[in-house]
C-alpha cells in the first residue's frame, strides 16, 4: 500500500466518524464543525500542502486524494483554505504559518486591495468578498497590490478588519472581509515571491475545488446507485427501469470525466513544476468538472425524485456544493474563456501539441 492510499485510509476513518450527514447539517446552523477540525488538527491533516520546512506535508498527490475524501463527506470546514492555499502562500513568502483555521482573501475580478508602507509597517485598504470561513480563521491571507506595482502577501488579524456576514448556497461561510486603513505589522507582511505569479493563486484554487467536485461526485453516483438498489416502484426494485439505468449510466460517465480531468490537471503540475505552467490543463480541469457539476446534480435529483430535496436526506449537502463550488475561484465561463485565449495564442502550428502533450 502507498503512502498515498494510507495517508487515505485515516483520512477517510477521520472523515466517517465527524463529518456524518447530521453533523454537516448541524454546521450549516452553527457555521463550523468543531469536532471535525480537531480530529483533523490532531491528526496533522490542516497543514497538508504547506511546505516540509514550514512544518507542513506532502505534495499534491496527496492533497488531491485527501480532499477529494473531504468532498465525499461535505466536511464544513476550511482544510483546503487552511493548507493548500493560505498556508502554502505564507511559507512562500517567508512569513510564518500560524497553528488554527486560516484562510485566504483573494481579490475577485472587480476588487482590490491595495498595502502602502506607514512608518511602523502597512496600511491596507480594500475589501473582499466571499471569503471562506473568514471569521473562523486566526488569520486571514490576503494578496493586495503595493504601490509600487508589486504584489505582497499579508496575514491580518480578523479582528482588526470589518467581517460581514454570507454563505454560499450549501450554508458554508462565504464572508466579506473590508479593510479601512488596516494596520498591519512590518513582519507579517512580505512580497509575493518572483516565482507565484497571482494567477497561479488562482490556478491553485480552482484545482483545488476541482478535486473537491470530484469527491463529492463519487458520492452522489453511490447514494444512486444505492437508491434505486433498494427502492421499488410497481413491484420491482427501481434498477430494473431502463431510464433509470440510462441515467445513472450518463452520471458515471459526468463522474469519471471529471475524476480524469482532475488527475490529469495534478499530472501537469507535477510534470511541468507549477500551477501556472499547468494552467491549460487546470483550466480543463474546471470546465469540465463544473459542467459534470451542473448535469450530475440534475441527474441525481431525477433519480431521487423528490425525497433528495428533503432536509433529512444528504444528497442536499452534496449538490448544493456543487453548484456552490463551480463558481469559486473563477467561474466555469472565466475557466472556459481562459482555455480558449490559450489555445488561441497557440496559434495553427502549437494548438495540436498543446491538446496532445503527455501527461507523463
Amino acid at each position: 500500500m502507498s503512502e498515498v492510499e494510507l495517508l487515505a485510509g485515516v483520512a477517510h476513518d477521520l472523515f466517517r466518524a465527524h463529518s456524518p450527514p447530521e453533523a454537516v447539517t448541524a454546521a450549516e446552523a452553527a457555521g463550523w464543525a468543531p469536532d471535525l477540525w480537531a480530529a483533523l488538527d490532531a491528526a496533522g491533516f490542516p497543514l497538508l500542502g504547506v511546505p516540509e520546512a514550514a512544518g507542513g506535508s506532502g505534495g499534491w498527490a496527496e492533497v488531491a486524494a485527501v480532499l477529494r475524501l473531504a468532498g465525499r463527506f461535505a466536511a464544513p470546514v476550511p482544510l483546503a483554505e487552511t493548507g493548500v492555499l493560505a498556508g502554502r502562500l505564507l511559507a512562500e513568502a517567508g512569513l510564518p504559518v500560524p497553528s488554527g483555521p486560516l484562510t485566504l482573501a483573494l481579490p475577485r475580478p472587480g476588487e482590490t486591495v491595495t498595502a502602502e508602507p506607514t512608518g511602523a509597517g502597512w496600511r491596507l485598504d480594500g475589501t473582499v468578498t466571499r471569503v471562506p470561513w473568514a471569521r473562523r480563521a486566526v488569520s486571514v491571507v490576503v494578496v493586495a497590490a503595493a504601490v509600487d506595482g508589486t504584489s505582497v502577501v499579508a496575514a491580518v488579524d480578523p479582528a482588526a478588519a470589518t467581517i460581514g456576514p454570507g454563505t454560499n448556497l450549501a450554508g458554508e461561510p462565504r464572508e466579506t472581509v473590508r479593510l479601512d486603513r488596516v494596520r498591519v505589522a512590518r513582519e507579517a507582511v512580505a512580497p509575493l515571491p518572483a516565482d507565484v505569479d497571482p494567477r497561479a493563486v488562482l490556478a491553485r484554487g480552482a484545482l483545488v475545488r476541482a478535486h473537491q467536485i470530484a469527491g463529492a461526485l463519487g458520492r452522489v453516483l453511490e447514494l444512486g446507485v444505492e437508491y434505486v438498489r433498494v427502492r421499488e416502484q410497481f413491484g420491482r426494485p427501481l434498477s430494473r427501469f431502463q431510464v433509470l439505468q440510462h441515467d445513472l449510466a450518463r452520471l458515471a460517465g459526468e463522474v469519471y470525466a471529471a475524476r480524469a480531468a482532475a488527475d490529469n490537471a495534478i499530472d501537469a503540475v507535477l510534470r511541468l513544476g507549477d500551477e501556472l505552467a499547468a494552467w491549460p490543463e487546470i483550466a480543463a480541469a474546471r470546465v469540465r468538472a463544473g459542467a459534470a457539476a451542473n448535469r450530475a446534480a440534475m441527474t441525481a435529483h431525477q433519480v431521487h425524485g423528490a425525497i433528495g430535496f428533503t432536509d433529512e436526506h444528504q444528497l442536499r449537502h452534496l449538490t448544493r456544493r456543487l453548484w456552490s463550488w463551480r463558481d469559486e475561484f473563477g467561474t466555469e465561463r472565466f475557466w472556459a474563456e481562459a482555455l480558449g485565449r490559450t489555445a488561441a495564442e497557440a496559434g495553427p502550428d502549437g494548438l495540436w501539441p498543446l491538446l496532445t502533450r503527455s501527461p507523463a
